[in-house]
């Protein structure tokens, strides 16, 4: 039979309490000592003892949309039936955990959000999307830089957790044609000339828009057509919305307003299409030239992204306003050039850089606007067959991200390249892109 000895306090051989039992709380050692387990020996938590070795406290599933998560405590998130946005507590201490596990294989379908407030997830102190089936994350606050760190899921490769990265846009309108050359017609303006850098979370949808150049103005019309606008737009992000080139202004006639405006007719001292139209900051782009009257008739210049048009006068029609560089695809390209105007007597005005086309004169036509430059058209000459306004340039649309981050998934058939790091498309034509 084995023998049972029954204290309330054991002490060392100095006489301090190694094990003391006080109103039924036993304490194990005294502040300051180390207590080491054996090797091989486990440690067991059967009954309803609490604090000791307990771990996490599952509670019971959650199917609401929101949760403020609690340190120290485990969920099960049923997302069957709409997302879940998990807010992490806002007063954290370094070793703090919360595990996450998806109860019913949702994820995927109602994704999981986890709101760090204020406090940092893997380096970013913004939201993350859990997006894998069956996932299963424990989070443990490590300190302020680094924040929360998931030590399941996210490591094992499973790709459960997205984080949202940053994306570089260029949008680019359609150019404005030029006017229509009886007495010599102005040049077009550039499309609006717009750059964005926006976060991108996974599954957002990006919606393109690539606006059309303004078509060819034939001998009679007024002035010269506008361009097509070209945007961006998609949940979470800030729309960005080009507006079009403005018409090159008729013989008698002033510009038209747009990104950039188009010039002035050629008529008399008519002024140039006002740029900026609508404003935005910064400026998406510039004013036409004044056309210059008699007795040398010439159209002003279209306004160009990165300057305003030229001023016609007795020797020149106006060149268009230079265009603006980028390195978005990793070359520095210059686009969005405007329109020369065109002359009844003089020199034709020269289109601007980024694809401005030429203006006409009494024996050469004018030129279009360079394609998926958003340029404008050169104004038309003075003779038939040379006085019809040339189409402005249709606009672009090209997006920048980590190569790491690309999804892969567009519509519209956009052009893929690498440069360094990073994945780029550039849409000639409408489509989207889905994080």
């Amino acid at each position: 039979m084995s023998s049972i000895i029954k204290v309330d306090t054991v002490q060392d051989q100095d006489g301090n309490n190694i094990i003391n039992e006080n109103a039924n709380t036993i304490t194990i050692g005294a502040s300051g000592d180390t207590i080491t387990i054996p090797s091989g020996a486990t440690l067991a938590n059967n009954g309803t003892a609490t604090g000791f070795f307990e771990g996490i406290a599952w509670q019971s599933v959650v199917t609401a949309s929101t949760l403020t998560a609690v340190a120290g405590k485990g969920y099960p998130i049923n997302t069957t039936s709409n997302t879940c946005t998990v807010t992490l507590p806002s007063s954290v201490s370094v070793g703090d955990q919360i595990q996450i596990v998806d109860y019913a294989g949702t994820f995927a379908t109602n994704s999981l959000i986890i709101n760090p407030n204020g406090e940092n997830i893997l380096g970013q102190g913004l939201n993350v999307l859990v997006v894998k089936d069956r996932e299963a994350i424990t989070l443990t606050y490590i300190d302020a830089t680094q924040g929360w760190l998931p030590s399941s899921g996210y490591q094992e490769g499973t790709q459960g957790i997205s984080l949202p990265y940053s994306a570089d846009f260029l949008v680019i309108a359609g150019g404005g044609s030029g006017a229509d050359g009886n007495g010599g017609g102005a040049g077009g303006g550039a499309g609006g000339y717009r750059t964005s850098t926006q976060t991108i979370s996974q599954g957002t949808v990006i919606t393109i828009t690539v606006g059309d150049g303004g078509a060819d103005q034939p001998s009679g019309a007024v002035t010269g057509n506008n361009g097509s606008n070209s945007s961006i737009s998609g949940s979470g992000l800030t729309t960005i919305t080009s507006a079009g080139g403005g018409g090159g202004g008729y013989y008698t006639g002033v510009g038209a307003n747009g990104g950039s405006g188009g010039g002035g007719g050629g008529g008399g001292t008519y002024a140039g299409g006002l740029g900026d139209t609508p404003s935005t900051t910064p400026s998406q782009g510039n004013n036409g030239g004044t056309g210059f009257g008699n007795p040398s008739y010439a159209g002003g210049g279209g306004g160009g992204a990165g300057a305003v048009g030229g001023a016609a006068n007795p020797s020149y029609g106006g060149d268009g306003g230079a265009g603006v560089a980028s390195s978005i695809t990793g070359s520095s390209v210059t686009r969005a050039g405007g329109g020369g105007g065109g002359t009844e007597y003089v020199t034709k005005g020269i289109g601007g850089s980024g694809g401005g086309g030429d203006g006409g004169q009494p024996s050469t036509s004018g030129t279009v606007g360079a394609v998926n430059t958003g340029s404008g058209g050169g104004g038309g000459g003075y003779n038939t067959p040379y006085r019809t306004g040339k189409a402005g340039g249709k606009g672009v649309v090209i997006l920048s991200m980590p190569l790491a981050n690309f999804s892969g998934t567009t519509t519209g058939s956009p052009t893929e390249a690498t440069s360094g790091a990073n994945k780029i498309l550039t849409f000639t034509g409408s489509g989207s892109y889905t994080g």
